[in-house]
């Protein structure tokens, strides 16, 4: 099959002098076999005598191309060598758009590119295809001095833009040069915007796709029926697989028989299957594309894979499913794009004692014939969905029990295995009621589906997924045991089943276009989830935690030059895994959270509803959610909006004070943590909302729109910008401000959310070089007497930032750092204590739990030897000894300060606990030691049989607190990859979490190096995001450490923590 480029688009898209390139190498892309696996090559047609260029010519070409114009240039107006007639090609290949018009208008499918020399051979080419074009070649022109004058006029107008080689030229170029050097996939290339996309010839309409899980080989059989509309006249049926055996192929329409045996190409880097089939379908006209196949029930967390768990000694397995994001296509043949909804109907296959789930409820079940076995088994069909994303199709085959709740009106259940106590599911489903409920009424939107079900899965990669009617999750994300779990845990148990019951309607029922629009599902349900969680537990305040939580770890990721637009541009399938990040999440949420507060709540929720209501069953863009906001409004939300979502980055606002004068001079520059902001990243101008605060109240109705702006205050004495921190940007105040603003957070005239923002502010604006360190250090020690939780952790997290970045330093440096915080911190956790009562405040019993941790971790005597008298007990059988709330501290200090026998322990009670939440805090907690035999062991664990997939990461993130653990981290990985590679695919997350974890605990240049160049010439696909931030992080580091070490030193002796033999305390 051939498969051409759209000279139509190109005609009108392309500058004009990458027209001249593809008017001299118009490329063609053939596939040279119809055998599965076989790469599809390029060939690039040339108006030479030469063979096709290959990527070096196609280079060489681009670099005249992209000459000066007044140089000697073949892509200009010119008199052909041979005919002596003028030749433009740009006309040229304009006129060749409207061959290939008239060519698909007289129902020819290929028209091969015109070549300048031949012209009788391009005429006999076009009859070939069946198109007949009178005259002598598409290049003949006029003889004569007027045609001469017309291309000397036409060449003129030009002159101007070729001059200079704009940024769409550069991508362009980058573009034809991958085209050359990787030839392209089967799947053809939207030009507008680089995605690799399946063709538009035909469309889905319906699915029935059967399934039968065979738990003994790990396979299972399929068989997909595809209702298709043909779009375009074709001879050809393109769509998604991976990993899928495909044993037969027939197409008919109209109830004719088209094709039992058409030839097949698979391109498995577009992971793509191409049904090749010599009668035509015609546009306009119904088909339907039958596929049997066997799969792989593989042990990769992704597309339809086995789940294993152990129920009294044995192990058993269940089959489950993860899609997103392009992981349908490894489950069965599809259309495995977000905007190519469909409706399904689903029919599993299995043993009659086993449960069958899927999307929407059972409507049938009857004996059939195992295809597998020969035996009887049950087959089970679903309802029809709705309209919707392959990415979101789910389906479950095991051995399940369940709790279920009428509260809804329709059932609301979770679903776990049998080594689970049932009963643990009791808060989610309870919780899961009660917010559908506020969904409908918020959202003026009916769920749409007969049930709500939710599973705890034993293996799962992500915290948990929304598919539609069938929510999968982690175990310790959905099952909660109040007498084993602590606060923090069901907080975030509530925050998870909220944020995935958000994606019903947002996500689900209105789709993103393509996957750039990720942040539209993400970034919503985040922030849906934390409005939830405030209308149904307002004493958890968790709009306060919002700050240091979400907030700041989208300022922390996006303070990278390697950080992405919230639009990010994505083009291939091995891209999308790696945009599942803080900024998708974090920073979509913030911007959410900040136009709303710019519109007003109850304003934002009715654009929201417009927005659904218009939009439902449908896929939209990010300029739909501002055109429903601004029409709830009436206010330009895409005109201020775009700018945050398609730009990356944020602006550090500088705050001058004129002397005398009750105005303010505010200034806005691009914010790297780096330090070296070049000019062209500084070009873009945000909208900053200032929020500014004073004695009267807060004014929301100041914004920076300019890179600098006056604005008159009603006084200077106290006053603060970002109130609450809703805003997406750091600001910078001069010292004398900042203490004042010291003085006002003691007096009672900042809030909680202003407190920890501005701690915040100031300790990323000093590791940046705004500030010095010895600043930050200073405000955190003013704030000692401080009496909210969320301002702890965020003055711990800057004392933790700092040790970071130190852990390489002289050891006498790193102890008197740690000194600091002991003594900032130990006289609080005594005060406070660390006993906890059954009706125990839900933000207290998280205060006291990290003033306890952090305490003993910086080396405090009494916390130490209560918390080895809590483990004594615990390991003599008390399993109340230890209260779950200070669990993994009391692991981290005994662990810190013991040896084998501690170890031995808790690695024994990752093993054994029955709850999910107790394993994951043992394992997690094993990261904490520092000697190199313990640390050995901790690093055996990710790659044995006794860690699963899913929590590879949990013994390694603790190795990052010292400089032992870091330097054994990467060694660990360097000699391990090809094992790490294999149990975590390039193609899956958890290898980005690996490399990182193991890279960006480094603070040197030196290091740096290293790392760079044990990765120089290995492929870096699948993660290379993720190690560029690395990269970033470390250096950011080393600049740190290069201009504040002495500064740091000095403020340490200063106060008599360096030098001083323990240091305070």
């Amino acid at each position: 099959m051939t498969a051409q480029i759209d000279y139509v688009r190109l005609a009108q898209t392309l500058p004009p002098r990458l027209l001249r390139f593809f008017a001299r190498y118009p490329p063609t892309v053939r596939s040279t076999t119809s055998q599965r696996g076989a790469p599809a090559t390029i060939e690039t047609s040339s108006s030479t005598p030469s063979d096709s260029p290959d990527a070096n010519q196609a280079e060489s070409t681009m670099n005249v191309l992209l000459a000066p114009s007044d140089s000697p240039n073949p892509f200009k107006p010119h008199k052909h060598p041979e005919t002596g007639r003028w030749h433009d090609p740009v006309y040229s290949l304009r006129r060749q758009a409207d061959l290939v018009k008239m060519a698909k208008a007289n129902g020819v499918e290929e028209l091969l590119p015109y070549t300048i020399k031949g012209s009788d051979e391009a005429r006999k080419r076009r009859e070939d295809h069946g198109l007949r074009i009178k005259g002598t070649g598409v290049g003949q022109r006029v003889k004569g001095k007027a045609w001469e004058r017309t291309m000397k006029s036409r060449l003129a107008q030009r002159k101007q833009a070729m001059l200079g080689m704009p940024a769409m030229v550069q991508q362009w170029k980058q573009n034809i040069m991958c085209t050359a050097k990787d030839g392209l996939a089967a799947a053809s290339v939207d030009v507008s915007k680089g995605r690799e996309v399946l063709p538009a010839n035909v469309k889905p309409v319906h699915y029935s796709l059967t399934l039968e899980p065979n738990f003994e080989k790990f396979t299972y059989e399929g068989q997909v029926v595809i209702d298709l509309d043909v779009k375009e006249d074709t001879t050809s049926i393109a769509l998604n697989t991976l990993e899928l055996d495909i044993h037969s192929t027939r197409i008919s329409a109209g109830g004719n028989e088209i094709t039992s045996s058409p030839k097949l190409a698979y391109n498995e880097d577009a992971q793509v299957t191409t049904i090749s089939f010599d009668k035509s379908l015609s546009a306009g006209s119904k088909a339907q594309l039958t596929l049997t196949f066997t799969g792989q029930l593989n042990d990769k967390m992704a597309g339809f894979y086995r789940s294993s768990y152990k129920h009294n000694g044995t192990t058993k397995y269940l089959a489950t499913t993860q899609m997103e994001p392009t992981d349908a296509r490894r489950a069965f043949p599809c259309f495995d794009e977000p905007a190519l909804k469909a409706e399904y109907t689903i029919t599993l296959i299995a043993d009659k004692h086993l449960t069958c789930l899927s999307n929407m409820d059972q409507v049938s079940e009857i004996k059939v014939e195992s295809k597998i076995s020969g035996g009887e088994k049950k087959a089970v069909t679903f309802r029809k969905t709705p309209l919707m994303s392959t990415y979101l199709l789910a389906f479950i085959v095991g051995e399940l029990n369940c709790v279920e709740t009428s509260d809804f009106r329709v059932p609301v259940r979770v679903f776990a295995t049998p080594d689970k106590d049932i009963e643990h599911g009791r808060f989610s489903v309870e919780l899961a009621a009660k917010t559908l409920d506020f969904y409908e009424k918020t959202f003026d939107s009916k769920f749409p589906l007969p049930k709500m079900d939710m599973v705890a899965v034993p293996d799962f990669s992500a915290g948990a997924m929304e598919n539609w009617g069938l929510i999968t999750y982690r175990v310790v994300d959905v099952l909660f045991d109040a007498k084993t779990s602590g606060a923090s845990t069901k907080e975030r148990i509530a925050e998870v089943v909220q944020h995935e019951l958000a994606h019903q309607w947002f996500g689900n029922l209105v789709t993103m276009d393509f996957w750039e629009g990720l942040w539209l599902n993400e970034g919503f349900a985040t922030w849906m989830s934390w409005y939830s969680c405030n209308q149904f537990y307002p004493e958890w305040k968790v709009w306060q935690s919002y700050v240091t939580d979400t907030l700041q770890g989208a300022l922390s990721l996006d303070s990278l030059r390697s950080s992405h637009p919230i639009e990010v541009p994505v083009k291939r399938a091995d891209e999308i895994n790696q945009i599942f990040d803080a900024i998708s999440y974090s920073k979509g949420s913030c911007v959410l959270r900040m136009i709303s507060k710019y519109l007003g709540e109850q304003t934002f929720m009715e654009g929201i509803r417009r927005y659904l209501k218009k939009h439902a069953y449908g896929n939209t863009k990010t300029e739909d959610l501002w055109a429903a906001l601004s029409d709830a409004s009436g206010k330009p939300v895409e005109k201020i909006m775009d700018i945050w979502t398609k730009n990356v980055g944020y602006p550090v606002v500088t705050v001058d004070e004129s002397t005398g004068s009750n105005t303010i001079r505010v200034k806005q520059n691009r914010f790297l943590r780096t330090a070296d902001v070049k000019p062209e990243e500084d070009k873009t101008l945000f909208p900053v909302f200032l929020g500014l605060r004073t004695k009267d109240g807060v004014n929301e109705d100041l914004t920076l729109s300019e890179r600098e702006q006056e604005f008159n205050i009603p006084d200077t004495d106290f006053f603060k910008l970002n109130a609450d921190h809703s805003g997406i940007y750091r600001t910078l105040y001069s010292p004398t401000r900042l203490e004042k603003l010291g003085q006002a957070a003691k007096e009672g005239l900042l809030s909680v959310e202003d407190r920890a923002g501005m701690i915040a502010d100031a300790g990323a604006l000093a590791s940046s070089g705004y500030g010095k360190t010895s600043g930050i250090l200073s405000l955190v020690k003013s704030f000692d007497s401080e009496p909210e939780f969320v301002v702890w952790s965020e003055l711990l997290s800057r004392i933790s930032s700092i040790r970071s970045a130190w852990v390489f330093e002289p050891e006498s440096t790193r102890n008197a750092l740690k000194s600091f915080q002991r003594s900032l911190v130990s006289e609080q956790a005594h005060s406070k204590g660390w006993t906890f009562t059954p009706d125990e405040d839900h933000i207290q019993a998280q205060f006291k739990a990290l003033l306890f941790g952090s305490a003993g971790l910086a080396g405090d005597a009494k916390i130490i030897k209560a918390a080895q008298e809590m483990f004594a007990k615990f390991r003599g059988g008390d399993r109340s000894a230890i209260h779950p709330n200070i669990r993994g501290s009391v692991y981290a200090i005994v662990l810190r300060n013991g040896g084998k026998d501690e170890y031995d322990a808790i690695l024994k009670e990752y093993q054994t606990a029955k709850d999910a939440d107790e394993r994951n805090t043992a394992l997690r907690s094993l990261g904490r030691v520092n000697t190199p035999e313990l640390i050995d062991r901790s690093l055996a664990l990710p790659l044995s049989d006794i860690v699963k997939g899913q929590d590879v990461y949990l013994p390694l993130a603790g190795l990052r607190n010292e400089a032992n653990g870091i330097e054994a981290l990467w060694r660990w990985m360097t000699n391990n990859w090809d094992a790490i590679e294999k149990k975590c695919p390039p193609g899956l997350t958890m290898l980005s979490s690996v490399v990182q974890m193991c890279t960006s605990g480094f603070t040197t240049e030196d290091q740096l190096k290293e790392v760079q160049q044990w990765f120089e010439g290995r492929s870096t696909k699948g993660f290379d995001r993720a190690l560029a931030q690395s990269y970033d992080s470390i250096r950011a580091k080393a600049k740190w450490l290069a201009r504040d070490t002495g500064d740091v030193e000095e403020w340490l002796q200063k106060e008599g923590f360096l030098g001083n033999a323990g240091g305070k305390l």
